[in-house]
């Protein structure tokens, strides 16, 4: 159902002056909107008012905004000191505490208050729009209206809709973000809706590596970060959204889930917050942020003597695009039919298909190791490499020069089924497929949200469709097979895709 944008000349309410209610003010301000921003604690809204200004300073500093457009906009917001002076708005939007009790009674407050054609939505991140509308008399104008922080920057806006939410309401809330210069995406109230749900496995499996001491947390960012393209690693990530924010995120998605294994949360992180090791805002996390703090560095392997001859039996898939890179090298590259692996004079060199090497060795002849996934094996400044055993370290050494001749960074982990960029593109695809076959979102959708929502460089299931579904599906299933606990039991989607050989997001 398509419907008009609310006018400019609309009023935008806001509940909450804090980092994400403000950021939601300054974005209705500087669509044309007056907005009216409260809070409960006294005086609040006035400081948020002076933060917003501090931020259009830098704009206006850096020639992105004129100092008479930064005066309109401000001159657009007005703090007010109570819900009931929120009557005139035509949306009101809430961003206060994660707890269901208090926005309900904000709601209630506000259904009183506010006109009967008023449109109220909760910025929840995790709370069901179902279980806020519950004591509202008309829920029907209710649902979820879920931006990303920093609210000014990030496109994404996730419209959710309750079982009461009437299709005209969503509609205009949708169509209302997308005049806000927002890429709204239709969710549905599910627990996590799109990306805090698609998004656990990159925490979930960065930990699980970490515990099981496949490599450190450094390396792991690195590797994800630089193959990966993401533009943070995962415990960098979480050291700066605070572990005790995201270890409440997972918990509450492996609650409502009902233990679901998918959505396990980490011992490890559990510890830490335990701890008070909280990330950036204690001043140490998994990394530390006191002054004299250094950024620890990921494990790179020292300079390595590459081969000059290699033989590439059969075709390596995404990892192709290495080839050329070799040959210009100096590395001569003979051709012919095989398994998809490169022979090296000290062994076989293959790309990870979920086995750990020490399993995956059995029956081979010759050593053997394995080579990480790669979002773009051309531009990669960093490859990961494992192995088993003694037998394996001339292989890696060899391997090493490989790649490094390549113009890669090496980072050699310990034996871990899937290594890291593999195992974590696999899991994330893996959500998004259940996501999409459970009806929370479209495949476009969903594969939008990531990239909009969190900076992901691409969404999960077209970088799915490009490492090849049936690739991905044999990784599950080996990590399954090899964990034997659920946690990496493939969608059905995913199956059907890998089995009829089509494309997750076509």
């Amino acid at each position: 159902m398509t419907a008009s944008p609310l006018s400019k000349n609309t009023a935008v309410g806001v509940v909450g002056a804090g980092a994400m209610g403000r950021g939601i003010a300054q974005v209705a301000a500087a669509a044309g909107h007056p907005v009216l921003l409260q809070d409960a604690a006294a005086g609040q809204a006035d400081k948020a008012l002076g933060i917003i200004g501090q931020e259009l300073d830098k704009r206006v500093a850096r020639g992105r905004m004129t100092e008479a457009d930064r005066q309109a906009l401000l001159a657009r917001i007005t703090p007010v000191d109570s819900l009931a002076a929120l009557a005139p708005a035509g949306l009101v939007i809430e961003a206060v505490v994660e707890d269901l009790a208090v926005k309900q009674q904000v709601f209630t407050t506000l259904e009183d208050a506010c006109g009967a054609d008023a449109i109220l939505a909760t910025n929840s991140s995790s709370l069901s729009p179902t279980a806020i509308a519950r004591p509202l008399r008309h829920p029907e104008r209710f649902l979820g209206m879920h931006f990303f922080n920093p609210a000014p920057v990030m496109k994404l806006v996730e419209i959710i809709s309750g079982l009461a939410t009437g299709d005209g309401v969503a509609a205009a809330a949708f169509a209302t973000a997308a005049a806000w210069g927002k890429r709204p995406v239709y969710a549905a109230a599910t627990p996590g809706f799109i990306v805090n749900r698609v998004a656990r496995p990159f925490y979930a499996e960065a930990w699980r590596l970490l515990e099981e001491q496949a490599a450190d947390a450094a390396t792991v960012d690195a590797i994800l970060k630089e193959a990966g393209g993401f533009p943070m690693g995962p415990f960098a990530l979480m050291d700066l959204i605070g572990h005790d924010v995201n270890y409440a995120v997972t918990c509450s998605v492996f609650e409502a889930f009902f233990g679901e294994p998918r959505f396990r949360p980490s011992a490890a992180q559990r510890e830490r917050v335990q701890g008070g090791y909280l990330g950036r805002k204690s001043g140490r996390g998994i990394y530390r942020y006191d002054a004299d703090a250094r950024p620890p560095a990921p494990h790179t392997a020292a300079p390595c003597p590459p081969p000059q001859r290699i033989t590439v039996e059969g075709e390596l898939g995404i990892a192709e695009a290495l080839l050329p890179l070799f040959t210009a090298a100096g590395v001569t590259v003979a051709r012919q039919p095989g398994a998809g692996v490169i022979r090296l004079e000290e062994g076989v060199l293959a790309l990870t298909d979920g086995r750990p090497a020490v399993l995956r060795a059995r029956g081979e002849t010759a050593p053997l190791a394995l080579f990480d996934l790669a979002r773009d094996y051309e531009k990669t400044p960093r490859l990961a490499l494992t192995g088993s055993g003694p037998e394996a370290a001339r292989l890696l050494t060899a391997a090493t020069g490989l790649f490094q001749a390549a113009g890669k960074a090496v980072s050699v982990i310990a034996d871990s089924p899937g290594m890291v960029l593999m195992r974590v593109t696999a899991m994330l695809a893996n959500e998004a497929a259940e996501a999409v076959q459970q009806g929370v979102a479209t495949a476009a959708a969903v594969d939008a949200a990531m990239p909009d929502g969190l900076n992901y460089p691409e969404g999960p299931l077209g970088l799915a469709d490009r490492v090849g579904p049936a690739r991905l599906l044999t990784v599950l299933d080996n990590l399954a097979a090899w964990y034997g606990d659920g946690r990496h039991r493939a969608s059905g989607l995913l199956r059907r895709a890998a089995a009829a050989d089509t494309a997750l997001l076509g």
